[in-house]
Formats: C-alpha cells, sequence, structure tokens
C-alpha cells in the first residue's frame, strides 16, 4: 500500500483523530478473541473445528489487505483514497457484528431446535458474519494505516508520533473489550438482549457487540468528518504532489523477498514461528482457562456450564490485564534495550520469555 508522500504533514489532532479508529477495531478483535471461540461451542461446533473458522483471519489478512492497498491507492473518488474504505469497512464490521451477536436468535427463527446441541442455522448465520468480520477488520486496518502516513508527509518525526498513538489507541481498544467480556451482568444494560433462543452468556456477547458497533461507528464517523482528505486526480497524481509506486503489492513483496539478506530471513523465520504458536493461544486461551483451570464443560451440567463461564470471563480479565502490561511494555522498550545491550538483545530475551511462558501451560493443564 503506498503511504506517505510529499505533502506537508497535517495538525497532530488530526492524527489523532484516525488514530482513534484503532480502538473501535481493537474492541471488536478483543472481543472475538476472548468470547468468540467458546461461543462457537454453545451452537453445537465441535472444539476441534472451531479453529477451522478461525481460517479466514490469516486467509482475509493475506488476501483482502493488499487488494484493498491497490485500490485505495488509485481511488479517485472526490472525499479521499482513504475515507471511502474506512467508511465501507465500518459499516461491514456493524453488520458482520448483528449476525454474530444474534446468530443464536435468527437461527432459532428459521427453525433451529432449542432441544438441539447443534443449531445448523445458527453455525451458518454466525460463520457467514465471522468471515465477513474478519474481512471487513482487514479492509478497515489497512487504509486507517495508510492514511496515518499521508497525514504525516515526509515527516519521519511525525510518522513516529503517528505509530505511537495508533498503538496507544489499540491498547485502550483492547482494555476495553477484555473488559466487557470479563463482566458477567453486562446484559442488564440492554435486557432485550435476553430471549428464549439465548441465555445470559449470550446476551452478554450480544450486548458486548452492540457497544462495539456504536462505539466504532462513533469514532469512524468523527474521524472521516472532521479530517479531510486529499482527492486523487484522475492522472495519478495528488493535489499536494503525493506520490509513490504504482506497482502491485504483490510485486513490491516479491521485489523485496528477493534482496533480503540472511539475517532478515532468520527473523522472519523466528517471528513465523513465535506466531504459530502465539495465534493458537489467543484463540483458545479463555476457553482453556474455563476447561482446564476451573474444570468447566460447554453444554454440560448447569454446574459444570457456570464452572466453564467463570472460566472464560476470568481468562478475558487476564487478558484485560495483558493488555495493561503490554501498554506501560512498550513505552519502556527502549530504555529496557539499552540497559541489557541493545534490541538484539532485547528480542532474544523476550523469545525466551515466551517459549518459558508457553511451556508453563502444560504443566498447569498437567
Amino acid at each position: 500500500m503506498e503511504t506517505g508522500g510529499n505533502g506537508p504533514p497535517k495538525p497532530i489532532w488530526n492524527i489523532v483523530m484516525v488514530s482513534a479508529i484503532a480502538a473501535g477495531i481493537q474492541f471488536g478483535w478483543a472481543l472475538q478473541l476472548s468470547l468468540l471461540t467458546p461461543y462457537v461451542q454453545t451452537l453445537g461446533v465441535p472444539h476441534v473445528w472451531a479453529a477451522f473458522i478461525w481460517l479466514c483471519g490469516p486467509i482475509s489478512g493475506l488476501l483482502v489487505q493488499p487488494t484493498v492497498g491497490y485500490f485505495s491507492d488509485h481511488c479517485t473518488s472526490r472525499i479521499g483514497r482513504r475515507r471511502p474504505f474506512i467508511a465501507a469497512g465500518a459499516c461491514l464490521v456493524a453488520m458482520a457484528v448483528f449476525f454474530v451477536g444474534f446468530a443464536k436468535d435468527i437461527g432459532h427463527r428459521a427453525g433451529d431446535s432449542l432441544d438441539n446441541p447443534t443449531k445448523p442455522r445458527a453455525v451458518a448465520v454466525f460463520v457467514t458474519g465471522f468471515w465477513i468480520l474478519d474481512v471487513a477488520n482487514n479492509m478497515l486496518q489497512g487504509p486507517c494505516r495508510a492514511f496515518l502516513a499521508d497525514l504525516s508527509g515526509s515527516d519521519h518525526k511525525r510518522m513516529r508520533i503517528a505509530n505511537g498513538w495508533f498503538s496507544f489507541f489499540m491498547a485502550i481498544g483492547n482494555v476495553l473489550g477484555y473488559a466487557a467480556g470479563s463482566y458477567s451482568n453486562l446484559y442488564k444494560l440492554l435486557p432485550f438482549t435476553t430471549t428464549t433462543a439465548c441465555d445470559v452468556y449470550c446476551a452478554n456477547l450480544k450486548t458486548c457487540f452492540i457497544i462495539d458497533i456504536v462505539f466504532l461507528l462513533s469514532v469512524t464517523i468523527t474521524a472521516i468528518t472532521t479530517v479531510k482528505e486529499t482527492p486523487l486526480k484522475s492522472n495519478g497524481s495528488l493535489d499536494e504532489g503525493e506520490g509513490g509506486s504504482s506497482e502491485p503489492f504483490i510485486v513490491e513483496i516479491v521485489t523485496a523477498f528477493k534482496t533480503l539478506k540472511k539475517p532478515m530471513w532468520i527473523l522472519l523465520l523466528v517471528t513465523c514461528l513465535n506466531w504459530i504458536a502465539w495465534f493458537p493461544f489467543l484463540l483458545y486461551d479463555t476457553d482453556w482457562v474455563g476447561v482446564e483451570v476451573f474444570g468447566g464443560k460447554v453444554n454440560g451440567s448447569s454446574s459444570e456450564q457456570k464452572l466453564y463461564d467463570d472460566g472464560v470471563r476470568a481468562g478475558a480479565l487476564g487478558l484485560m490485564i495483558n493488555s495493561i502490561v503490554l501498554a506501560f511494555t512498550s513505552l519502556g522498550l527502549e530504555p529496557v534495550s539499552r540497559l541489557i545491550g541493545g534490541v538484539k538483545n532485547l528480542w532474544g530475551v523476550v523469545n525466551f520469555i515466551l517459549a518459558a511462558g508457553l511451556a508453563g501451560t502444560v504443566w498447569i493443564t498437567k
């Protein structure tokens, strides 16, 4: 995705307003990561199959972001290059979240039996909404980052500030999302969410997603109406002289890989292995706490179900604390790296800490 340019940097408040969209995006991601794996099992999807639903995230990230990035770079809309995609992405997120949250109700009205543990119509609605949600999140996030780069102009210091604000609002969204997921009585704010097909746990999830819709649309509408964008002319140039490569994203990536040195390949390999280990943890963390730590069971007896629900909320609380620690740790990375001899040493140490932490989950389970 083409970012930056030769135009003058915009005021900091513009960057803050656009960065705030990250809080709305991350609010939804936090709810997905903490609540949806447990929720999909209540629809009758076996535990082992839950991960296949999550394949949409990596697939959409691989395909959607480059595609949206390319068309965003060449968009000649009179309201700008990025804002049309940001607005469309936010609307798709809102629609998808509605399908996910109300899957049980829609499935019940379509003919799902309350006595049958497997609810095929609700599963179909959920999976459709979930895949749209991941596509929309990727469609929204890429143009937001590109918009920040455009607003920063060619000022590298301003770009670092923009990234800092974006990370800050991501942390805010994480904290809000995990906090909402850990609170058991949130459904009381919207009593209508409790229905014949939707119990208290489901009602809590619906309430969380309704809040997410309102929050995301509020910050998005505020940002795209207050921060102006220079349209791209039909000849491919911006009014303020911005420009960049017109090559498709995939071509740029292939060209970059051809020039990579051995240390960079090693760095990419270790990062890849990190995410192979970390991503499954994110998918099953709250479910793992509910089953392995609290001893609960999905669709079990009332006492087993209560233990499982308590475990899921405890796991969401742990993720909220993790987000707070992450926010403060991010601020201290630079001085800590100097203290232990540089960024390379810090990177090596934290990889071993991550390995020890993940290995500790095996010990807790056994």
